[in-house]
């Protein structure tokens, strides 16, 4: 009985929003950042989302979006400006001004690909150094390695 209303609920939900799936598709995923050199680009990817998905026309439009915080200066009690954002400018209309010169430019494809595979890979995405750090750190692998056992080569006399 359960199995067969969860059934009925998720189609309801898909009718009623227009979409497909489950309801809870995949597992929660994440990965360090290292916060002075992607936060921000971070902050565009995420931002950025609904409009790649063709979901609204300007990121101010999607409901669940940080843009009208960081990029108008709408208050939002959920939402706590990260110090990097703060740096953006003395004064919050400085701030405001200065994330939405941000969008202006494109997030490079080579961005876009790192941001996505870090994530769905749950490693690390950073410099070569904070990668080291947060290796030496957690003893946790940070960048994605070859499957399998390393190949045997004649330097070592095997084969």
């Amino acid at each position: 009985m359960m199995q067969r209303l969860a059934q009925r609920y998720v189609r309801t939900i898909n009718r009623t929003c227009r979409r497909t799936g489950t309801l809870w598709e995949g597992r929660y995923k994440a990965g360090l950042i290292d916060t002075e050199s992607y936060l921000l680009t971070c902050m565009r990817y995420i931002e950025l989302n609904p409009l790649r998905a063709q979901m609204v026309a300007h990121p101010a439009e999607y409901a669940w979006s940080s843009y009208p915080h960081n990029a108008a200066g709408n208050t939002d009690p959920v939402i706590t400006s990260h110090p990097l954002y703060r740096q953006l400018g003395q004064d919050q209309t400085r701030r405001c001004h200065v994330y939405r010169a941000l969008f202006s430019a494109h997030i490079a494809p080579d961005q876009l690909h790192a941001i996505r595979h870090t994530a769905n890979q749950e490693l690390v995405l950073g410099s070569g150094a904070f990668k080291q750090q947060i290796e030496n750190m957690l003893n946790r692998q940070t960048e994605e390695r070859p499957r399998g056992r390393p190949r045997k080569t004649r330097d070592n006399g095997e084969y």
